[in-house]
């Protein structure tokens, strides 16, 4: 067996066969398959496509390419939660400490922003000293102890995937539904959950575009979870405008902060709802969805929420001083005000550029080595619906970079679609499918 024969084979429109993909990924995971090769080879899956078969012999093999976890010494039912991004983005840091205040126990690991989509990891780090990377014993330690460990993605878990995903950003390959539930699935097997809750963003902000695609994600990623012995469950929400009002690293680490506190936006309340309700049911908390909404309020309101924050905050080394008082958060030297110079309501937001613009004034990375400002990023004050008069507010841009700001304003500007007539709001949840 060899490389060039598979990438042939694969061109040919010929499905691969175990052996196949079992090979392709062990060689190119010990670097014995270049770059060039593994980049064909993608993309002849691109362009042609994978079976059901091929996609779970993918998702197997990348999830076996490291370690994988074992966790049933922390409990029997282990829930994680995926996102599959967007802008806005800050459901895991306000959902996982509820159900974590609930008795469920979270192992949960997320990645950095990359593009326009935001980061957990990074937004994480703006809380002066918390440490994302701590050791995997140290991660259940910290589980068994305080019911909650949010770090970043151990280098050892799937690397295959990494290598993969690193290599199909650079060749315009990101979005092939079957390589995104491979890639999702293979970090999700590889640490250790046996129960998962998928959140689907879909949308002008989403990798998933439309409904059809979304639904068939969902579905695969079902049936690869059935295929390794993990129930999957997902549900599909809205990225035509951002998540709350908060786009960029510490603005929504302070608007998590005030959710946990129940000053939660509406869209924000509706996922954390959904997908909590899912987990507790799942994790035996709670027999029912009414029964699950009484204890994600309970908590809420009672404080339990934010004290379990507070607990994860201190156990992973950060400065707890800053949940407690979120005025401590340093501003970016510049906060512009976005007006508007028309009246009427929002018809649509373009919120891919805003997530764009967000990473141009310093809040995202183009690159993996690039640094990002974590005080910078965008909180806009309008949403798909509302009302806006000449001269208001739409937007507030936060940013050290001056000389970027003149095109930021214009850019966040034009992202809102303004119309005379009134516009209906759009639904939080758009589907569920178990």
């Amino acid at each position: 067996m060899n490389i060039l024969s598979i990438i042939e084979n694969k061109r040919d429109k010929k499905e691969l066969s175990k052996d196949e993909i079992d090979y392709f990924i062990k060689e190119y995971t010990n670097g014995n398959i270049p770059d060039y090769q593994a980049s064909a080879l993608i993309m002849a899956m691109y362009l042609n496509g994978l079976s059901k078969e091929e996609t779970f012999y993918l998702t197997d093999a990348m999830a076996k390419s490291g370690d994988v976890l074992d966790l049933t010494d922390i409990s029997d039912i282990i829930v994680d939660k995926h996102s599959t991004g967007g802008v806005g983005d800050k459901i895991t840091i306000i959902l996982m400490p509820i159900v974590a205040s609930i008795g469920v126990n979270v192992a949960k690991m997320s990645g950095r922003g990359l593009g326009f989509t935001g980061g957990t990891a990074d937004k994480l780090e703006a809380i002066p000293n918390y440490n994302v990377d701590i050791n995997i014993e140290e991660f259940k330690q910290n589980v068994k102890d305080v019911g909650i460990s949010l770090i970043t993605t151990n280098a050892n878990l799937a690397p295959a995937d990494k290598k993969i995903y690193a290599l199909r950003d650079t060749i315009g390959c990101v979005s092939s539904i079957p390589l995104i539930a491979s890639s999702v699935m293979s970090k999700k097997i590889a640490s250790g959950a046996n129960k998962i809750v998928m959140d689907i963003t879909c949308g002008n902000g989403a990798f998933m575009k439309d409904i059809e695609d979304a639904s068939k994600l969902a579905e695969l990623m079902i049936q690869i979870g059935k295929n390794a012995n993990k129930e999957v469950r997902c549900i599909i929400t809205n990225m035509n405008e951002p998540i709350g009002y908060a786009v960029g690293n510490q603005l929504e680490i302070i608007e998590a902060i005030e959710s946990l506190k129940g000053n939660m936006p509406e869209d924000v309340k509706q996922i954390v709802y959904c997908l909590g309700e899912h987990i507790l049911i799942m994790a035996g908390k709670a027999k029912n969805k009414e029964e699950a909404d009484n204890l994600i309020t309970e908590s809420i309101q009672s404080g339990k929420a934010i004290n379990k924050f507070k607990e994860l905050v201190i156990r992973q080394g950060g400065d707890v001083s800053y949940i407690k008082d979120t005025s401590k958060f340093h501003e970016a030297k510049y906060v512009i005000p976005v007006i508007a110079n028309s009246e009427g309501y929002v018809e649509k937001i373009e919120t891919e550029e805003i997530g764009k613009v967000s990473s141009f004034i310093g809040a995202g990375r183009m690159q993996k080595e690039d640094i990002i400002d974590l005080k910078a990023g965008i909180v806009i004050k309008k949403k798909i619906g509302d009302m806006i008069s000449n001269g208001e507010v739409i937007a507030y841009i936060h940013t050290d970079k001056e000389d970027k700001i003149e095109e930021a304003t214009k850019r966040v500007k034009d992202a809102f679609i303004i119309t005379t007539s009134k516009v209906e709001t759009e639904n939080t949840i758009i589907k569920t499918i178990l």
